[in-house]
């Protein structure tokens, strides 16, 4: 089978970390552990976050007396692919002796006038009490919004319509590489008046981006790897209950908050329409299990997943 996983930040930073170096490199190797055995069996294509490290390299920008401007979000996109990907690589190919390991530096083409660009909402960066969130915001001219009970920077994040380097990672893929790509959803371009690219001050979700890539990729199914063990119906309430089985249909029936939540389920239903093949929403040290399915969230056409007894 051809897999491709969107794993989730919280492999390398987990919620209230600082995002030193040391302890996310080990948690890239905790997260490859769990992810090897899918590897060993299957056609592997790995996505990955990198709101936390883009939020700690755009602070470090902003405040480099050396710069005459800070550097641009894109640019940072491609700073956090290389490290994030750098890590993983070197975990994959430890982890998978002999096998070939290739981690690409990736864009993802969007559309200039994306309404997401007047509308800020990616969570990036760490989280910070309300007075202190309003004084960067004050000071660095930064958009801030509520993330659970603390605040966060929120950046544009306009919709991904293709990796552009989709036909390598194809090639790739078919010469049997296990590919580490699109981190972060990509770097953020758009195409000029005259068909060139540029970059663009963003930063894609990387679940929609992992969608639209599985889908290019004649996925067969697609892994969104994250802390829950599954997606909740009513989360945080009394009525609060766990959804194992469902339908695309029936997942865009629910409510799930934008910042969070919001994004794995669009983009899992996405896939499942257009492909009729299956997404799974579910922690990472379940993957083996999950795409079996008997964890985390499954969604295929009639909510079962008949593929599961051939594993």
């Amino acid at each position: 089978m051809r897999v491709v996983v969107a794993l989730g930040g919280n492999a390398l930073v987990r919620r209230g970390e600082i995002p030193d170096a040391g302890p996310q490199r080990e948690n890239v190797v905790r997260a490859v552990r769990s992810l090897a055995p899918l590897a060993e069996k299957h056609e592997l294509i790995i996505t990955h976050g990198n709101g936390p490290q883009v939020g700690v390299l755009s602070l470090e920008s902003v405040n480099d007396p050396n710069l005459t401007r800070p550097y641009p979000l894109d640019t940072i996109g491609a700073e956090t692919q290389g490290m994030i990907g750098y890590w993983m690589l070197q975990a994959l190919q430890n982890a998978l002796p002999g096998r070939q390991v290739m981690a690409m530096i990736n864009q993802t083409l969007v559309s200039a006038v994306d309404p997401a660009f007047g509308d800020p909402s990616k969570f990036v960066g760490q989280v910070y009490e309300r007075d202190e969130a309003d004084k960067l915001a004050a000071e660095y001219g930064w958009t801030v919004r509520q993330d659970g009970e603390l605040w966060r920077r929120v950046v544009p994040s306009p919709r991904p319509q293709r990796v552009i380097e989709t036909r390598l990672i194809r090639e790739l893929v078919r010469l049997g590489t296990v590919v580490v790509c699109a981190g972060g959803g990509g770097i953020p371009v758009f195409r000029n008046d005259v068909g060139r690219l540029e970059g663009v001050e963003a930063v894609i979700d990387k679940d929609l981006t992992a969608s639209v890539l599985a889908e290019s990729m004649d996925a067969d199914a697609l892994l969104i790897l994250t802390d829950v063990p599954h997606v909740m119906r009513n989360f945080g309430t009394p009525e609060q209950e766990a959804i194992t089985h469902t339908t695309p249909h029936e997942l865009r029936d629910e409510d799930f908050p934008a910042g969070s939540m919001g994004p794995k389920a669009e983009a899992a239903a996405s896939f499942v329409e257009r492909t009729g093949d299956m997404a799974a929403i579910g922690l990472l040290d379940q993957c083996v299990e999950i795409l079996a399915g008997t964890a985390g969230t499954i969604v295929t056409p009639n909510a079962t997943w008949p593929l599961a007894s051939t594993l």
